[in-house]
Protein backbone atom coordinates (compact mmCIF):
# COMPACT_ATOMS: atom_id res chain seq x y z
CA UNK A 1 0.00 0.00 0.00
CA UNK A 2 1.46 3.68 -0.63
CA UNK A 3 2.51 4.74 2.18
CA UNK A 4 0.64 8.53 1.61
CA UNK A 5 -2.13 6.89 1.19
CA UNK A 6 -2.10 4.99 4.40
CA UNK A 7 -1.32 8.14 6.29
CA UNK A 8 -4.12 9.40 5.23
CA UNK A 9 -6.52 6.38 5.77
CA UNK A 10 -4.47 6.09 9.86
CA UNK A 11 -5.50 9.72 10.02
CA UNK A 12 -8.84 9.39 9.06
CA UNK A 13 -9.48 6.62 11.14
CA UNK A 14 -8.27 9.04 14.35
CA UNK A 15 -10.51 11.51 13.76
CA UNK A 16 -13.59 12.38 16.31
CA UNK A 17 -16.33 11.64 13.58
CA UNK A 18 -14.26 8.47 12.65
CA UNK A 19 -14.07 7.45 16.04
CA UNK A 20 -17.68 8.69 16.91
CA UNK A 21 -18.74 6.68 14.02
CA UNK A 22 -16.72 3.28 15.04
CA UNK A 23 -18.53 3.42 18.63
CA UNK A 24 -21.94 3.59 17.20
CA UNK A 25 -21.25 0.88 14.66
CA UNK A 26 -19.91 -1.16 17.88
CA UNK A 27 -23.13 -0.40 19.83
CA UNK A 28 -25.37 -1.40 16.66
CA UNK A 29 -23.10 -4.59 17.35
CA UNK A 30 -23.30 -5.54 20.97
CA UNK A 31 -26.97 -4.72 21.04
CA UNK A 32 -28.16 -8.07 21.11
CA UNK A 33 -25.63 -9.69 23.00
CA UNK A 34 -24.48 -6.96 25.50
CA UNK A 35 -27.29 -4.44 26.42
CA UNK A 36 -24.71 -2.34 29.06
CA UNK A 37 -21.91 -2.32 26.50
CA UNK A 38 -23.85 -1.37 23.42
CA UNK A 39 -25.52 1.83 25.74
CA UNK A 40 -22.03 2.53 26.61
CA UNK A 41 -20.31 2.62 23.14
CA UNK A 42 -23.64 4.68 22.20
CA UNK A 43 -23.67 6.92 25.20
CA UNK A 44 -19.54 7.41 24.45
CA UNK A 45 -20.01 8.45 21.01
CA UNK A 46 -22.85 11.08 21.59
CA UNK A 47 -20.45 12.34 24.44
CA UNK A 48 -17.50 12.54 22.01
CA UNK A 49 -19.51 14.80 19.83
CA UNK A 50 -21.31 16.68 21.64
CA UNK A 51 -17.91 18.04 24.17
CA UNK A 52 -15.77 18.32 20.65
CA UNK A 53 -18.58 20.31 18.72
CA UNK A 54 -18.80 23.29 21.32
CA UNK A 55 -16.91 26.35 20.34
CA UNK A 56 -15.71 27.09 24.06
CA UNK A 57 -13.33 23.05 23.98
CA UNK A 58 -13.00 23.22 20.22
CA UNK A 59 -11.52 26.90 20.50
CA UNK A 60 -9.12 25.62 23.61
CA UNK A 61 -7.90 22.83 21.85
CA UNK A 62 -6.90 25.09 19.01
CA UNK A 63 -5.86 28.22 20.44
CA UNK A 64 -2.35 26.92 21.85
CA UNK A 65 -1.22 25.51 18.18
CA UNK A 66 -2.14 28.67 16.59
CA UNK A 67 -0.69 31.12 18.96
CA UNK A 68 2.84 29.58 18.15
CA UNK A 69 3.55 32.52 15.80
CA UNK A 70 1.94 36.10 15.56
CA UNK A 71 0.70 37.39 12.08
CA UNK A 72 3.22 38.57 9.60
CA UNK A 73 4.06 42.61 9.28
CA UNK A 74 6.03 43.65 7.01
CA UNK A 75 10.16 42.92 7.79
CA UNK A 76 13.21 44.82 8.62
CA UNK A 77 15.15 43.44 5.51
CA UNK A 78 14.15 42.42 1.83
CA UNK A 79 12.38 38.75 1.54
CA UNK A 80 14.01 36.48 -1.29
CA UNK A 81 10.41 34.14 -1.28
CA UNK A 82 7.10 33.73 -0.41
CA UNK A 83 6.66 30.08 -0.14
CA UNK A 84 3.54 29.03 -0.43
CA UNK A 85 2.39 25.87 0.73
CA UNK A 86 -0.03 23.32 -1.19
CA UNK A 87 -3.93 22.62 -0.09
CA UNK A 88 -6.30 21.50 -2.54
CA UNK A 89 -8.19 22.73 -5.37
CA UNK A 90 -11.49 21.49 -7.40
CA UNK A 91 -9.73 22.04 -11.11
CA UNK A 92 -13.49 23.37 -13.43
CA UNK A 93 -12.81 25.45 -16.49
CA UNK A 94 -15.83 27.16 -16.13
CA UNK A 95 -14.84 29.13 -12.94
CA UNK A 96 -11.45 31.74 -12.07
CA UNK A 97 -8.84 29.65 -10.99
CA UNK A 98 -9.26 31.77 -7.00
CA UNK A 99 -12.88 29.96 -7.20
CA UNK A 100 -11.76 26.28 -7.86
CA UNK A 101 -8.96 26.76 -4.72
CA UNK A 102 -10.50 25.14 -1.44
CA UNK A 103 -10.59 27.56 1.46
CA UNK A 104 -7.04 26.75 2.75
CA UNK A 105 -5.37 27.42 -0.68
CA UNK A 106 -7.15 30.64 -1.11
CA UNK A 107 -6.28 31.95 2.37
CA UNK A 108 -3.31 30.86 2.16
CA UNK A 109 -2.88 32.59 -1.25
CA UNK A 110 -4.14 35.87 -0.42
CA UNK A 111 -1.58 35.76 2.91
CA UNK A 112 1.05 35.51 0.14
CA UNK A 113 -0.39 38.26 -1.97
CA UNK A 114 -0.85 40.83 1.11
CA UNK A 115 3.02 40.15 2.06
CA UNK A 116 4.00 40.92 -1.64
CA UNK A 117 1.94 44.09 -1.26
CA UNK A 118 4.64 44.52 1.96
CA UNK A 119 7.40 43.52 0.23
CA UNK A 120 7.39 43.83 -3.79
CA UNK A 121 11.18 42.58 -4.29
CA UNK A 122 10.08 39.00 -3.09
CA UNK A 123 9.60 36.40 -5.63
CA UNK A 124 6.82 33.62 -5.30
CA UNK A 125 7.29 29.72 -4.29
CA UNK A 126 4.13 27.54 -4.77
CA UNK A 127 3.82 23.73 -4.01
CA UNK A 128 1.70 20.98 -4.20
CA UNK A 129 0.82 17.82 -6.56
CA UNK A 130 -2.28 17.29 -8.48
CA UNK A 131 -3.50 14.29 -6.11
CA UNK A 132 -6.29 12.88 -8.08
CA UNK A 133 -6.66 16.19 -10.32
CA UNK A 134 -5.40 16.79 -13.45
CA UNK A 135 -3.77 19.97 -11.91
CA UNK A 136 -1.11 20.50 -9.64
CA UNK A 137 -2.10 22.81 -6.51
CA UNK A 138 0.67 24.90 -7.22
CA UNK A 139 -0.24 25.33 -10.87
CA UNK A 140 -3.50 26.39 -9.86
CA UNK A 141 -2.26 28.59 -7.15
CA UNK A 142 -0.35 30.46 -9.33
CA UNK A 143 -2.89 31.08 -12.02
CA UNK A 144 -4.96 32.48 -9.34
CA UNK A 145 -1.61 35.11 -8.24
CA UNK A 146 -1.49 35.68 -11.84
CA UNK A 147 -4.93 36.91 -11.92
CA UNK A 148 -3.83 39.15 -8.82
CA UNK A 149 -1.81 40.82 -11.47
CA UNK A 150 1.44 38.95 -10.34
CA UNK A 151 3.67 38.23 -13.07
CA UNK A 152 4.49 34.62 -14.05
CA UNK A 153 8.48 35.07 -13.99
CA UNK A 154 7.66 35.84 -10.21
CA UNK A 155 6.65 32.74 -9.49
CA UNK A 156 8.32 29.35 -9.20
CA UNK A 157 6.26 26.28 -9.24
CA UNK A 158 6.88 22.45 -6.78
CA UNK A 159 4.11 20.69 -8.39
CA UNK A 160 5.68 17.07 -7.28
CA UNK A 161 5.23 17.14 -3.17
CA UNK A 162 1.95 15.46 -1.94
CA UNK A 163 2.54 16.79 2.12
CA UNK A 164 4.57 19.04 3.77
CA UNK A 165 7.53 16.90 4.59
CA UNK A 166 8.04 16.63 0.99
CA UNK A 167 7.66 20.36 0.36
CA UNK A 168 10.31 21.34 2.67
CA UNK A 169 12.98 18.66 1.21
CA UNK A 170 11.99 19.65 -2.28
CA UNK A 171 11.61 23.47 -1.70
CA UNK A 172 15.37 23.47 0.71
CA UNK A 173 17.55 23.45 -1.76
CA UNK A 174 16.53 26.97 -3.65
CA UNK A 175 16.21 28.86 -0.33
CA UNK A 176 18.37 27.89 2.08
CA UNK A 177 20.51 30.87 2.96
CA UNK A 178 17.75 33.28 1.72
CA UNK A 179 15.25 35.53 3.67
CA UNK A 180 12.00 33.03 3.46
CA UNK A 181 8.35 34.02 4.39
CA UNK A 182 6.86 30.75 4.82
CA UNK A 183 2.71 31.14 4.31
CA UNK A 184 0.21 28.41 5.51
CA UNK A 185 -2.78 27.84 7.70
CA UNK A 186 -2.43 28.61 11.36
CA UNK A 187 -2.99 25.60 12.65
CA UNK A 188 -0.40 23.91 10.24
CA UNK A 189 2.51 26.15 10.91
CA UNK A 190 4.35 24.69 13.55
CA UNK A 191 4.74 21.45 12.30
CA UNK A 192 5.68 23.43 8.89
CA UNK A 193 8.26 25.30 10.45
CA UNK A 194 9.63 21.88 11.89
CA UNK A 195 10.37 20.47 8.84
CA UNK A 196 12.11 23.71 7.10
CA UNK A 197 14.41 23.58 10.12
CA UNK A 198 14.96 19.99 9.75
CA UNK A 199 16.49 20.76 6.40
CA UNK A 200 18.63 24.00 7.81
CA UNK A 201 15.94 26.65 6.51
CA UNK A 202 15.01 29.35 9.18
CA UNK A 203 11.72 30.78 7.54
CA UNK A 204 9.88 33.76 8.83
CA UNK A 205 6.48 32.44 9.35
CA UNK A 206 3.06 34.31 8.02
CA UNK A 207 0.36 32.25 9.50
CA UNK A 208 -3.08 32.70 7.44
CA UNK A 209 -6.99 32.71 9.25
CA UNK A 210 -6.81 31.39 12.26
CA UNK A 211 -9.85 29.21 13.37
CA UNK A 212 -9.52 31.28 16.87
CA UNK A 213 -10.46 34.84 16.98
CA UNK A 214 -11.39 37.19 19.73
CA UNK A 215 -10.56 34.26 22.30
CA UNK A 216 -11.18 36.85 25.23
CA UNK A 217 -13.82 38.76 24.52
CA UNK A 218 -17.23 38.18 26.21
CA UNK A 219 -19.45 35.28 24.93
CA UNK A 220 -22.79 35.12 24.55
CA UNK A 221 -24.51 32.09 24.75
CA UNK A 222 -24.52 30.53 21.59
CA UNK A 223 -20.93 30.19 22.35
CA UNK A 224 -21.36 26.66 24.13
CA UNK A 225 -23.94 25.30 21.82
CA UNK A 226 -22.60 22.58 19.84
CA UNK A 227 -22.11 23.40 16.42
CA UNK A 228 -20.85 21.69 13.26
CA UNK A 229 -17.99 24.09 12.23
CA UNK A 230 -16.28 23.74 15.70
CA UNK A 231 -15.98 19.89 15.26
CA UNK A 232 -14.61 20.64 12.13
CA UNK A 233 -12.12 22.67 13.67
CA UNK A 234 -11.63 20.28 16.52
CA UNK A 235 -11.07 17.22 13.87
CA UNK A 236 -8.23 20.15 12.35
CA UNK A 237 -6.33 20.83 16.25
CA UNK A 238 -6.81 16.88 16.43
CA UNK A 239 -4.98 16.24 13.13
CA UNK A 240 -1.91 18.60 13.66
CA UNK A 241 -1.78 17.57 17.18
CA UNK A 242 -0.98 13.88 15.64
CA UNK A 243 1.06 14.87 13.18
CA UNK A 244 3.49 16.91 15.41
CA UNK A 245 3.95 13.73 17.47
CA UNK A 246 4.83 11.48 14.33
CA UNK A 247 6.86 14.24 13.48
CA UNK A 248 8.37 14.39 16.85
CA UNK A 249 9.07 10.27 17.01
CA UNK A 250 10.42 10.19 12.93
CA UNK A 251 12.86 13.09 13.57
Amino acid sequence: MDLFFLKKLVGFLLMPMSISILLLVTAAILWSSSRKWSYRAAISALLLLVVLSTPWVSDRLMAPIEESYPAFEKHHTPIDYIVILGCGHTTDAKLPPTSQLKPCSLQRMVEGFRISKLHPEAQFITSGAALGDPTPNAVMVKRALMSFGVPSKKIYVESFPKDTKEESELIAPRVKGKQVVLVTNADHMPRSVTYFKLQGVEVIPAPASPWVKGLEQEKNWSYYVPKVESLKQTSHAWYETMGRIVQFISS
